[in-house]
């Protein structure tokens, strides 16, 4: 009967702390562009998440680590078992691509309803070679 009542008591301890709310379940926080070429891509990638909460989400901002990286988000809220998309495009300078977007929401299952999401990759330029252009040759020795 005393473990009955330790199981019964431990159980109830744990419902308490069950958070109620919206909460924020992105289908990847990290996307890896790999290595792409500049002028073929156009930076654009989607971060898909759920509302996997019981009261509308709402996501209040998202900013990224600098100015060559452009987030988009819904500004209407998002209803239980919801889903919809982050937007974010990179202005595809070339070299390593290592950014961070900051998701600002009322997500209770985030410390301050924040998320990071990450984009890396390299972004490369290829030499395009113009068939006017003669090849050098050596001579033969």
């Amino acid at each position: 009967m005393k473990k009955l009542l330790v199981y019964l008591t431990v159980f109830v301890g744990m419902a308490s702390f069950a958070q109620t709310g919206p909460k924020i379940e992105f289908k990847e926080e990290t996307i890896n562009y790999g290595e792409v070429e500049k002028g073929k891509d156009d930076g654009i990638r989607i971060f898909e998440f759920t509302n996997t909460g019981d009261a509308p989400l709402i996501i209040t901002n998202a900013k990224s680590s600098c100015g060559c990286t452009v987030p988009e988000w819904p500004k209407e809220p998002i209803a239980p078992g919801g889903k919809s998309q982050i937007k974010v495009q990179y202005n595809m300078n070339p070299g390593p691509i290592s950014k961070t977007i900051t998701i600002e929401s009322n997500a209770v299952n985030k410390p301050n309803g924040m998320v990071p999401l990450r984009i890396k990759g390299t972004v490369i330029v290829k030499e395009e070679v113009s068939p006017l252009v003669k090849k050098k040759t050596f001579p033969n020795s």
